[in-house]
């Protein structure tokens, strides 16, 4: 091979060379940025299981008929606003641990004042985390983030523990942002029942925090809020925000039927979702 076509030769490998790696480059940024964007799935709600409330082997029943329907719908993953349990204790809580193994999705859950306490203390924060794991975290799914906080925290403040997870929140409401992602709020207590500036009640959040709270969702463009507690379903808007309190497991105060919300998110325009009864649980 000569010089003229040994060089020509060189040039062409290096030239590919380079071209391959401009491809693969562009993939990987193409992938990193469609991860942040959010796909069609859909999801449960659940509110209050609340082993105890109304009759405790009549609430097992209507929890495991809700699994059983759940799995047949197949969403992508569950969440349980709050109140798991409605007597906080060994038994009550391994029960909904093994309910929930029956899942064949994610379940993801977060506490309520029967879980922790109406005033928590650190010694309840720490039962709950030995026997159900972390009372605020969050997680992503098909460029959506979920932020799961503990409400009680706010109703109730505990010393560090409160102003810890404010910190937390706002650094993962700035991440999620920043990302452009869609966010949704999973608590228990719902921020107001009626008006935003309604008084504070049992059924409430404190009025200065509320205010807060209401301000930090509208910056960062949360989608929706779900929360649980009230027995009753309750659909409120502040601006863009939805906030759904939905149909309990347990006992629905409205007379409601027991049942769960299915979500829709979409890749453009608000989420939605629609009620599903539970059919009658086997004995």
């Amino acid at each position: 091979m000569d010089r003229k076509v040994f060089a020509l030769y060189t040039y062409m490998r290096v030239l590919l060379t380079a071209l391959t790696a401009a491809v693969l480059l562009m993939s990987c940024d193409s992938n990193t940025k469609y991860s942040d964007k959010t796909e069609s799935f859909t999801f449960v709600q659940m509110c209050d299981t609340q082993l105890g409330f109304s009759d405790y082997e009549k609430d097992k029943a209507s929890f495991r008929q809700a699994v059983r329907q759940i799995n047949e719908l197949n969403p992508d993953f569950v969440v349980i606003c709050g109140d798991l349990v409605h007597t906080a204790n060994d038994k009550s809580f391994s029960d909904f641990k093994e309910i929930i193994s029956s899942f064949q999705m994610p379940c993801y859950y977060v506490p309520g004042n029967h879980d922790i306490g109406n005033k928590p203390t650190p010694e309840s924060l720490q039962y709950y985390r030995k026997m159900l794991g972390e009372y605020y975290f969050v997680f992503e799914h098909k460029g959506t983030t979920f932020i799961c906080v503990n409400t009680q925290l706010w109703k109730e403040p505990v010393q560090d523990e409160s102003e810890k997870q404010d910190r937390w929140l706002k650094e993962r409401l700035k991440i999620a942002s920043g990302k452009g992602q869609q966010i949704f709020i999973v608590g228990h207590y719902p921020l107001f029942c009626r008006e935003a500036d309604e008084p504070e009640e049992y059924m409430n959040l404190p009025l200065e925090k509320r205010r807060e709270l209401l301000r930090l969702f509208d910056q960062y463009n949360v989608v929706a809020v779900l929360n649980g507690h009230t027995h009753t379903l309750i659909l409120n808007r502040y601006k863009n925000i939805q906030m759904v309190n939905a149909e309990t497991t347990s006992k629905n105060f409205d007379k409601r039927p027991l049942g769960f919300r299915m979500w829709y998110a979409t890749e453009e325009g608000l989420p939605r979702h629609d009620f599903v009864p539970l059919d009658r649980p086997d004995p």
